[in-house]
């Protein structure tokens, strides 16, 4: 697919002499640096959408299970010297 995109000369001027540097064509360049940055940021995109679905829980349900275990583990080790 072709597209026209406007950038500023400067950063035109350092992909072509990144890409005449790397033996490529300006496109496959600019093919390449699109991959990279869609590709980290696409973890960002699946944290967000994790995060939202963690707001709209109600986590107090959950409280008396956090410390469930705590006072069995102080019992069990009370006496293990560290």
């Amino acid at each position: 697919m072709k597209m026209a995109i406007s950038i500023p000369n400067a950063l035109y001027e350092d992909a072509e002499k990144t890409a005449l540097f790397m033996g490529i064509p300006q496109n496959r360049l600019f093919e390449l640096a699109l991959k990279e940055f869609l590709d980290r940021h696409d973890g960002q995109m699946i944290t967000q959408k994790i995060n939202d679905v963690y707001e709209k829980i109600d986590t107090r349900e959950f409280d008396r299970y956090l410390n469930a275990g705590l006072e069995p583990t102080r019992d069990l080790t009370k006496n293990d010297a560290w």
